[in-house]
Protein backbone atom coordinates (compact mmCIF):
# COMPACT_ATOMS: atom_id res chain seq x y z
CA UNK A 1 0.00 0.00 0.00
CA UNK A 2 1.60 3.16 -1.38
CA UNK A 3 1.05 5.73 1.49
CA UNK A 4 1.89 9.73 0.84
CA UNK A 5 2.08 13.00 3.07
CA UNK A 6 -0.34 15.61 2.09
CA UNK A 7 0.71 18.89 3.57
CA UNK A 8 -2.47 21.17 3.11
CA UNK A 9 -2.49 24.87 4.80
CA UNK A 10 -0.85 24.38 8.50
CA UNK A 11 -2.70 20.39 8.53
CA UNK A 12 -0.42 17.55 7.70
CA UNK A 13 -2.34 14.28 6.70
CA UNK A 14 -1.26 10.78 5.76
CA UNK A 15 -3.22 8.78 2.56
CA UNK A 16 -3.20 5.99 0.69
CA UNK A 17 -3.09 5.20 -2.75
CA UNK A 18 -6.39 3.46 -4.09
CA UNK A 19 -4.04 1.28 -6.62
CA UNK A 20 -5.91 -1.87 -6.68
CA UNK A 21 -9.29 -0.22 -7.84
CA UNK A 22 -8.12 3.05 -9.56
CA UNK A 23 -4.13 1.89 -11.22
CA UNK A 24 -4.15 4.08 -13.91
CA UNK A 25 -5.41 7.38 -12.44
CA UNK A 26 -2.69 6.24 -9.26
CA UNK A 27 0.28 5.58 -11.58
CA UNK A 28 -0.07 8.85 -13.73
CA UNK A 29 -0.18 10.70 -9.80
CA UNK A 30 2.75 9.25 -8.52
CA UNK A 31 4.57 10.67 -11.81
CA UNK A 32 3.64 13.62 -10.63
CA UNK A 33 5.24 13.54 -7.34
CA UNK A 34 6.19 15.44 -5.57
CA UNK A 35 3.32 17.71 -6.21
CA UNK A 36 2.88 21.54 -5.09
CA UNK A 37 -0.20 23.67 -5.80
CA UNK A 38 -2.97 25.85 -4.02
CA UNK A 39 -6.12 24.80 -3.34
CA UNK A 40 -9.40 26.65 -3.18
CA UNK A 41 -12.79 26.05 -1.70
CA UNK A 42 -15.26 24.22 -4.46
CA UNK A 43 -18.05 26.50 -6.38
CA UNK A 44 -21.02 24.21 -7.23
CA UNK A 45 -20.25 20.85 -4.70
CA UNK A 46 -20.57 21.41 -1.49
CA UNK A 47 -18.37 20.96 1.53
CA UNK A 48 -14.64 20.10 -0.64
CA UNK A 49 -11.82 21.86 -1.94
CA UNK A 50 -10.07 21.99 -5.61
CA UNK A 51 -7.11 22.30 -7.50
CA UNK A 52 -8.35 23.26 -10.76
CA UNK A 53 -6.06 21.73 -14.09
CA UNK A 54 -7.65 23.47 -16.94
CA UNK A 55 -7.22 21.45 -20.06
CA UNK A 56 -4.67 18.80 -18.91
CA UNK A 57 -4.78 15.63 -20.47
CA UNK A 58 -3.71 12.55 -18.63
CA UNK A 59 -5.19 10.54 -20.52
CA UNK A 60 -7.33 9.38 -18.18
CA UNK A 61 -10.41 7.51 -18.49
CA UNK A 62 -12.95 6.72 -15.48
CA UNK A 63 -12.16 4.26 -12.90
CA UNK A 64 -13.15 3.71 -9.31
CA UNK A 65 -15.57 6.85 -10.50
CA UNK A 66 -17.69 8.42 -7.81
CA UNK A 67 -20.01 11.49 -7.41
CA UNK A 68 -20.38 11.45 -3.73
CA UNK A 69 -16.10 10.56 -1.94
CA UNK A 70 -16.57 10.42 1.64
CA UNK A 71 -14.95 13.04 3.90
CA UNK A 72 -10.76 12.48 3.28
CA UNK A 73 -11.28 11.38 -0.18
CA UNK A 74 -9.54 12.74 -3.31
CA UNK A 75 -11.07 12.97 -6.69
CA UNK A 76 -9.31 13.26 -10.41
CA UNK A 77 -11.58 14.41 -12.29
CA UNK A 78 -10.04 13.56 -16.07
CA UNK A 79 -11.78 16.38 -18.15
CA UNK A 80 -14.84 16.39 -20.41
CA UNK A 81 -17.87 18.34 -19.52
CA UNK A 82 -15.37 20.28 -17.56
CA UNK A 83 -12.28 21.01 -16.91
CA UNK A 84 -10.06 18.88 -15.47
CA UNK A 85 -9.47 18.86 -11.45
CA UNK A 86 -8.70 17.18 -8.24
CA UNK A 87 -11.25 17.08 -5.39
CA UNK A 88 -11.17 16.75 -1.67
CA UNK A 89 -13.87 16.17 0.27
CA UNK A 90 -13.98 17.07 3.22
CA UNK A 91 -18.07 16.78 4.41
CA UNK A 92 -20.88 16.08 2.20
CA UNK A 93 -19.93 16.67 -1.57
CA UNK A 94 -22.17 16.12 -4.75
CA UNK A 95 -19.18 16.71 -7.25
CA UNK A 96 -20.80 19.23 -10.06
CA UNK A 97 -19.60 21.93 -12.08
CA UNK A 98 -21.83 24.61 -14.05
CA UNK A 99 -22.48 21.67 -16.09
CA UNK A 100 -24.37 19.97 -14.11
CA UNK A 101 -23.42 16.39 -11.62
CA UNK A 102 -19.73 15.20 -12.85
CA UNK A 103 -18.05 11.66 -11.34
CA UNK A 104 -14.13 11.74 -10.50
CA UNK A 105 -11.91 9.11 -10.40
CA UNK A 106 -11.57 7.85 -6.49
CA UNK A 107 -7.77 7.58 -6.43
CA UNK A 108 -6.73 9.19 -2.59
CA UNK A 109 -7.73 8.76 0.60
CA UNK A 110 -6.86 10.02 4.19
CA UNK A 111 -6.21 7.46 6.57
CA UNK A 112 -4.40 9.85 9.56
CA UNK A 113 -5.15 13.78 10.15
CA UNK A 114 -9.19 13.14 9.25
CA UNK A 115 -10.20 15.51 12.36
CA UNK A 116 -8.82 18.52 10.50
CA UNK A 117 -10.46 18.03 7.36
CA UNK A 118 -13.36 20.46 8.44
CA UNK A 119 -10.53 22.99 9.81
CA UNK A 120 -9.31 23.21 6.74
CA UNK A 121 -12.14 23.40 4.11
CA UNK A 122 -13.42 25.97 6.02
CA UNK A 123 -9.55 27.89 6.35
CA UNK A 124 -9.90 27.82 2.46
CA UNK A 125 -13.35 28.67 2.80
CA UNK A 126 -12.97 31.90 4.52
CA UNK A 127 -9.33 32.34 4.33
CA UNK A 128 -8.40 32.06 0.38
CA UNK A 129 -6.61 29.26 -1.24
CA UNK A 130 -4.13 27.46 0.92
CA UNK A 131 -0.52 25.53 -0.76
CA UNK A 132 -0.78 21.73 -0.62
CA UNK A 133 1.78 19.28 -1.00
CA UNK A 134 1.71 15.58 -1.99
CA UNK A 135 4.84 13.39 -1.50
CA UNK A 136 5.66 9.84 -0.96
CA UNK A 137 6.45 8.62 2.69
Amino acid sequence: MTRLRVTAGPYEFEAVLEEQVAPKTCQVFMGLLPYRERIIHVRWSGEGCWIPLGDTDFGLNFENATSYPAPGQFLLYPGGYSETELLLAYGSVCFASKMGQLAGNHFLTIVKGQENLVALGKMTLWEGAQDITFERL
